[in-house]
């Protein structure tokens, strides 16, 4: 068995090296979970919650030390801080919404009949995360999965192992038991061994389609239920009537922060043609601005991407669309930092059309492509022409223009003047490639309980 490396993009060093657990070790992690369920199910509900808000205010504690661990394992500059703002607010609200999520529906209590539908426990919970919001994500499914009285085993990303040890750590602190949580590393093998033998009570996982196709040809024959976020091609449309500054700062932001590494980030924009020509030279002003280089760098606002591998497809899709005709707006000189390795200059492209793989495959990096449209039909046959579907942002001035659009729309979240956001309060989900489930909002308990229905008779 190989240690598992996780080599920094800041410098190409390796910056972690971990030894996967064997089958045996990893077998026994899975078994100490499912012993230790019981006892912490029994646990006052108020009691749970404490705990996992005691965690988490450990976690911001080491602020300081998981921004700049943040920069060296996936890139992001450290002047944008952590992922503490969204950890937070999503911990205050399932923590908020817990008791009344996850009480008793009472149907009949009477002197003859009581009747109820209640929430149980899965068991045990396996989130495999990723690196690109690595607290985010995880945040998502641990905190109601605790909360609910679940146990917990995480396999972290290998290019964010030491988030999955930092977790641990504020966590343990906090008083949760170890074999409530867990954090273990693991190869592709004993992983998928761990699912195919009803290791776990339900298994959530965020990545690529393919690793999604794994956890479910795993998962096959067990009756697990899975939970599986597997990306985007998330378009934005800037309707006639779209307030046009808004909407160039924020798509572009939605496009190029943290890298372009967000699932729900946005990759292509659909223009009327009435604001066409301004929109794109806004955007262009806006992306060149933007600085690229080393994370340390309070004056950087793009990073490396995560892995040189990650830049490569991004600098493949952007070449096969040149030289099919889209043309690039963005001067390369620019970006001096560019490396041809990890740091990777963004890009605009205009004169782009579905036929070409940077508008239709997922590149999850700084580029984007912008093309012009007539009306609300084609914009919409066009946002629908996606395997995918998790987020679309419509830029009008109208709910109702926005509400009409959103129902017509192949996605899971339909925003309006918004784009790369997650409200705690709304479920998070997808459709067709983007996967299957959903996290937050009430909806995110009922992912790691099943229901359970009592019929209590009097005779």
């Amino acid at each position: 068995m190989k240690p598992i490396q996780l080599i920094s993009p800041v410098d190409g060093s390796v910056y972690l090296e971990r030894m996967p657990l064997s089958r045996d070790a990893a077998f026994a992690a899975a078994a100490r979970a499912k012993s230790a369920q019981k006892a912490w199910a029994a646990r006052p509900l108020e009691d749970r919650i404490a705990l996992v808000k005691a965690a988490v205010k450990n976690l911001n504690d080491m602020s300081a030390t998981v921004v700049e661990e943040l920069a060296w394992q996936m890139g992001r500059p450290t002047r944008f801080g952590g992922e503490f703002g969204g950890v937070n607010a999503r911990t205050e609200y399932m923590s908020d919404i817990a008791a009344a999520t996850l009480a008793p529906h009472m149907v009949e209590d009477s002197d003859a009949f009581r009747r109820y539908l209640a929430r149980e426990p899965v068991g045990v919970v396996f989130i495999v995360a990723p690196w690109n919001y690595p607290y985010l994500t995880t945040i998502n499914t641990l905190v109601p999965a605790l909360i609910a009285g679940n146990t917990v085993v995480l396999k972290h990303a290998s290019q964010t192992m030491k988030v999955g040890e930092r977790l641990a750590e504020a966590f343990h602190a906090a008083g949760i038991p170890e074999d409530v949580f867990q954090n273990v590393v693991l190869d592709h093998a004993t992983t998928e061994a761990l699912i195919a033998a009803r290791a776990f009570g339900f298994v959530n996982f965020t990545g690529s389609v393919g690793g999604g196709i794994a956890m479910e040809k795993a998962a096959a024959g067990t009756f697990t239920p899975l939970g599986l976020e597997l990306g985007g091609k998330d378009p934005g449309y800037v309707r006639h009537d779209a307030n046009l500054e808004a909407a160039v700062d924020t798509l572009m932001d939605g496009a190029m922060y943290n890298a372009g590494q967000c699932c729900c980030g946005i990759e292509r924009i659909y223009v009327h043609e009435s604001l066409f020509d301004a929109f794109v030279e806004k955007s262009v002003a806006w992306v060149s601005a933007l600085k690229l280089g080393n994370p340390f760098d309070a004056a950087t606002t793009l990073g490396p991407m995560a892995n040189k591998r990650f830049a490569a497809v991004v600098r493949s899709q952007i070449a096969e669309a040149v030289a099919a005709g889209a043309k690039p707006l963005i001067d390369p000189a620019l970006f001096p930092a560019d490396d041809g390795g990890a740091y990777l200059a963004p890009q605009i492209l205009v004169n782009v059309d579905h036929s070409m793989r940077v508008m239709t495959e997922e590149s999850f990096g700084p580029v984007v492509g912008i093309m012009k449209v007539k009306d609300d039909e084609e914009a919409l046959r066009l946002m629908n022409d996606s395997p995918y579907g998790l987020t679309a942002s419509v830029w009008t001035q109208d709910y109702e223009t926005a509400q009409a659009l959103g129902q017509r729309i192949e996605t899971g979240t339909v925003f309006m003047n918004r784009a790369d956001y997650l409200d705690p309060a709304l479920c998070w989900t997808g459709c067709k490639d983007t996967g299957r489930g959903g996290s937050l909002s009430y909806l995110g308990f009922h992912s790691v309980t099943r229901p359970k229905s009592y019929h209590l008779k009097k005779v």
